[in-house]
This record gives C-alpha cells, sequence and structure tokens, in this order.
C-alpha cells in the first residue's frame, strides 16, 4: 500500500483562507500527486483532484456528507434535515422528488419565462438610474422568479427581505466571522417564515397547484410513507430557493465573459441559439463556483493503491478537476469546443458534482442552471444595451464564493431589443 504524500504543515486553515480555491491544486502541482494528506481546523484532512478522484468521490455510497463541513458551512447551505444529509436508499427517495420537478421540461420553461419577464421589469425601473450593480439587481430577479415558480407567498416577508436572506446564506458560507452569525440568525428567521407556510399548505389554508414546488415539498413522504417533519420540510424548501438565488454569480461570470468575448457576443446578439449552453457551460467550467466538496468515509477502501480508512474526512477539488488540463488543455483558456454538459452526468465536469443526479450527491438543479444562464444571455445581448462603469477585475480566488474584486456595475441602461428575444 502506498502512503499519501503528505503536506509538510502543523495546520493548513489560515492557507486555506488565504489561497482559497487554488489551495489543493498548486499543492498537488508541487507534490505531483492527486492526493494528498494535510491538516484543516486541526483535522486530518485528505485532499484529491481529478476525474478519477471524483469517480471514487461520487461513485457508489463510500461516503457520507455528514461531519464533513464545517458546521456554521452546513447550516447555512443545507442544515439538518437535508438531503444532502442523507444516505443510501434514504437519500435517493428525497432527490427523486427534487428530480420530479427541477427535470421536468414544463417546470424548468415556466421558470425560464418568469426569469425573462422579472428581468425585463427590472429593465424598467434600471433605466431610469444611474447605475446598478448587476448582482444585487440579479440576486433580487431570482429571489422574485424563484418565489413565483415556486408558489412561495410574500405575504409575510418582503422579496428583498428575501433575497437579502438567501444571498446572505451563500455569501457567508465561507466565513466565520459577524457576519456569518448574522447570516445564520436571518436563516433561522427565514425557516421560521417557510415553515409556517408547510402548516398552511397542510391544513388546507393555503391552495396551490399540485405542481406548485412547495406543495411537492410539503406533502412529500419519507421512504416508510410519513411526512416529513415541518422544519425538515422548510429546509428543503430552502434548498430551491437559495441555489436559484445563488445562479446570481453565474450569471454575473456570464456577464464578465460576454464582455470578454465580445466576439461571442456579437452572434448571440444576432440570434445564435445553437451556442448558448455551450458558452453556459464553459462559463460553468472556467469561472468559480464552491471551491471543493467534503466527505467521510463510511468503509476503508483502496484507490489507486492508497488506503482510504474509514471516518476519513476527504475533500474532492471540484475547482482543480474542471480546470485539469489532462482533460482540458488550455485549461484558463475560454473555449466552446469542450464538449461538457451536465446532460452527460460524468466525473470530469463536476461544477455541480458528479455522477448520475438521482443516485449520487450531485446537485439536481443544472437543467435549472443552464436555463435560466442561457437567458440571462438572451438578455444580456438582445433586450439591454449598457457600459460597464469601470474595467472588470480579475476574480478574487482568495474569496469563497469568489466574485470579481470590484463590483460589476452597469450604466447607461436602455431596452434595445433586436428581434431575436422569446
Amino acid at each position: 500500500m502506498k502512503a499519501i504524500p503528505h503536506e509538510p504543515a502543523l495546520d493548513n486553515t489560515l492557507a486555506l483562507l488565504r489561497e482559497g480555491y487554488e489551495f489543493i491544486g498548486r499543492r498537488c502541482d508541487r507534490l505531483n500527486t492527486d492526493i494528498f494528506v494535510t491538516r484543516l481546523l486541526l483535522k486530518r484532512a485528505i485532499c484529491v483532484r481529478g476525474a478519477s478522484a471524483a469517480e471514487m468521490f461520487y461513485g457508489g455510497d463510500r461516503f457520507t456528507r455528514n461531519g464533513a463541513m464545517p458546521q456554521t458551512t452546513l447550516r447555512l447551505l443545507q442544515d439538518k434535515g437535508s438531503v444532502q444529509g442523507l444516505d443510501d436508499g434514504a437519500h435517493r427517495h428525497r432527490k427523486a422528488m427534487f428530480l420530479s420537478f427541477l427535470l421536468a421540461a414544463d417546470q424548468v420553461e415556466r421558470l425560464r419565462r418568469i426569469f425573462r419577464e422579472e428581468w425585463l421589469e427590472a429593465l424598467r425601473h434600471w433605466q431610469r438610474r444611474g447605475e446598478i450593480s448587476l448582482f444585487e439587481e440579479v440576486n433580487l430577479i431570482l429571489t422574485r422568479s424563484v418565489a413565483r415558480w415556486s408558489a412561495l407567498p410574500l405575504d409575510e416577508i418582503s422579496a428583498e427581505g428575501l433575497c437579502r436572506e438567501l444571498s446572505g446564506m451563500v455569501e457567508n458560507a465561507g466565513g466565520f466571522g459577524p457576519s456569518t452569525w448574522l447570516a445564520l440568525w436571518r436563516r433561522r428567521r427565514t425557516e421560521r417564515f417557510v415553515g409556517s407556510v408547510v402548516r398552511r399548505i397542510r391544513s388546507g389554508e393555503l391552495t396551490l397547484g399540485e405542481n406548485a414546488p412547495i406543495r411537492i415539498i410539503a406533502e412529500h413522504r419519507d421512504e416508510t410513507g410519513n411526512l416529513l417533519e415541518i422544519s425538515d420540510a422548510a429546509v428543503e424548501i430552502i434548498n430551491i430557493l437559495r441555489p436559484v438565488v445563488a445562479i446570481g454569480r453565474y450569471i454575473v461570470f456570464t456577464a464578465v465573459a460576454l464582455n470578454e468575448q465580445q466576439q461571442w457576443a456579437d452572434r448571440f446578439a444576432a440570434g445564435d441559439e445553437a451556442s448558448l449552453e455551450a458558452f453556459a457551460e464553459e462559463v460553468r467550467r472556467l469561472y468559480p463556483f464552491f471551491p471543493f466538496i467534503g466527505g467521510v468515509a463510511q468503509e476503508t477502501f483502496e484507490w489507486h493503491g492508497y488506503r482510504i480508512d474509514k471516518g476519513a474526512w476527504v475533500l474532492l477539488d471540484l475547482h482543480g478537476t474542471n480546470h485539469d488540463p489532462r482533460r482540458f488543455p488550455a485549461p484558463d483558456t475560454f473555449s466552446l469546443d469542450r464538449d461538457i454538459g451536465w446532460r452527460m452526468q460524468g466525473f470530469d465536469f463536476v461544477p455541480h458534482g458528479g455522477g448520475d443526479a438521482s443516485v449520487t450527491h450531485r446537485c439536481p438543479g443544472e437543467a435549472v442552471t443552464v436555463a435560466l444562464m442561457k437567458e440571462a444571455i438572451r438578455v444580456l445581448t438582445r433586450s439591454m444595451a449598457y457600459e460597464i462603469t469601470d474595467k472588470v477585475s480579475p476574480l478574487d480566488l482568495s474569496r469563497i464564493p469568489a466574485l470579481p474584486k470590484n463590483d460589476l456595475r452597469l450604466r447607461d441602461i436602455r431596452r434595445s431589443d433586436t428581434g431575436a428575444g422569446q
């Protein structure tokens, strides 16, 4: 059995916070390996990258997510009772409920149309303003869109308030300071509100269509035939609201890519539909979302001659896998010739995880993500004209989750339909 290469440091937590997305990849390159062991938060951690590592991590039921993330990250992004905390049959049963509407073509199309309507309505107001923060405004558009689509009533909370709470969960997931604790407090408030909606649905006070996503979750029964606990149902409803708002980060990246790839912006403005999805997928590959995912081994097993012990904490480098030059030549170059896409459900392209989403912990929302990114491309290139206030800054890869170092602000915004919109 081979010894796992060791990163010679007492604890690398500060280095991880300093280097962010590049932490695992830099050490793999330096040690000439796809696996090494270090200490993070004073705990032994095995870090891995690459398609083979992703297949090891997602294939089979080797890992559990329980105990795999810091408590602050867990409570902001998932919380107890979430599908991500389930394993084996219980996980697959709960995941099937999500896939029933997140992969349904009519549901995805309805959300896309709502998103377009909300964006064009916001555009009317932007034209009267001097400039806007694209990230802040798109997050609000996405909040309004997912509330309409899911049938979440905004009678006890404003769209602005819900947006602040949902986006705060994502923005503070990688931190530990006062803003993280504030985000946790706000999340509890959101859970109480959503829990009250679940009670109204179950009591018949709130009547919704049978295909309304929040009704599907509120009335879902687990593998034993029991309704979910109110708190668990609330967590799962937040698990469709928050990820849709998180797409705002990809839409900012899309705007950055369109600014840098003017030839493609021109083609989309002229009505090119065939390349929309490839463009969106290359944005998901090239631009950073979450850097890595953690799991705890449920059994002892061997991988490429290395022993992974039961209970080992393993971190899979998602960002490094998406930038692996063995799979993606010139990985830092934007190219539409990558032959990648969420439909392939493989292990080499893993912005939302790897493997078959119906049986692994791969995120079930990729169809929604790509559909909304494609619609954002249409609107940005065909339905509006604008100027970016300052030169687009490089991405801050030390920040988790990442954004451009300077806020992407738009000015001189005006409606500019090309006739190619939908």
